[in-house]
């Protein structure tokens, strides 16, 4: 499992690999725009390099993008959904220019309309995103199914997969509170199994992609969506192990996005509270903990 949390991109995503790298993280996730504004952001040839110069010889192996929370390809209002339109296909072209792993989405709400319609109009606008970029996967996360939100149940994610046309280049993001607030108790290693088994009848686990490990301050089946500290909230630290060892996730990117401080961001101290509650599950199941990755060297520049 690559672990690690959302980090900052400020300065450009050079910065945020070498933020990820001071964290310990082998997997990051960043925003390619200012997540509370639509002012779309379009890498140069520049920053590019400098970031993939940062990559080599990093621990860091897996960058996910998140487009920003705006977002509503959903939407019945015209100029919502060609903003959102806009801004998902400018993260997956980031995505194309960056190597990115995935751009994780999440799927739109349907407020207070009709669900079904809502699922089509969101499966429109997905299809016509990656239509309209290159290669980057587009991850769709689930949701704690507050306001409309789609994507609340495994039925949701694959009838959204069906109607976007099953492309190759879509996946799922499981959130760990998410999944707790849509009423999926994974509290629990056998919780936690007994809804992977399910997500891999309906969904299939050939389309699971990456993870967000997050704590709940909202109760089980509460539909809403409020993060707590990593082991600090209705999960606690024995629902934040059984994610983090869960055998089935074993190589996807696993991405933490509540810090201990908000203000600071993520810290080592935060990578290394998910590496140990990887541990702990790791024990508890009886298995071997696997070895933490340790820092590669850069490779030196030729002369």
């Amino acid at each position: 499992m690559l672990i690690g949390g959302h980090v900052s991109p400020a300065g450009g995503p050079a910065k945020a690999v070498e933020r990820g790298e001071e964290a310990g993280c082998t997997a990051i996730q960043i925003f390619n725009q200012n997540p509370r504004a639509w002012a779309p952001r379009v890498y140069g040839d520049d920053e590019v390099e400098a970031y993939r110069a940062a990559l080599d010889g990093s621990p860091v192996e897996a960058v996910l993008i998140h487009a920003i929370y705006l977002c509503n390809l959903a939407s019945e209002d015209p100029d919502m959904r060609e903003k959102s339109l806009a801004a998902v296909t400018g993260s997956l072209r980031s995505g194309d220019a960056l190597g990115a792993v995935a751009v994780v989405l999440h799927p739109g709400s349907a407020l207070k309309g009709d669900v079904g319609a809502a699922l089509e109009r969101a499966a429109g606008g997905i299809a016509e995103a990656l239509a309209e970029s290159s290669t980057c996967p587009l991850h769709l996360e689930d949701t704690a199914g507050a306001g409309g939100t789609l994507g609340r149940t495994f039925e949701e994610l694959a009838r959204l997969l069906e109607l976007a046309g099953g492309d190759g280049r879509l996946a799922v993001c499981l959130d760990s509170a998410h999944l707790y607030g849509s009423g999926y108790d994974v509290a629990t290693a056998e919780g936690l199994a007994a809804a992977v088994d399910e997500f891999d009848r309906i969904v299939g686990l050939d389309r699971l992609g990456s993870l967000h490990l997050n704590d709940s301050q909202a109760a089980l089946g509460s539909n809403v969506d409020r993060h707590a500290v990593l082991g600090k909230g209705e999960l606690g630290r024995t629902g934040c192990a059984a994610f983090l060892s869960e055998p089935r996730f074993e190589g996807l990117p696993c991405v933490g996005e509540t810090p201990a401080d908000r203000k600071q961001g993520f810290t080592r101290k935060d990578v290394d509270l998910m590496w140990r509650l990887r541990r702990e599950g790791m024990t508890e199941r009886g298995l071997e903990p696997a070895p933490r990755p340790r820092r590669r060297r850069r490779r030196q520049p030729s002369r």
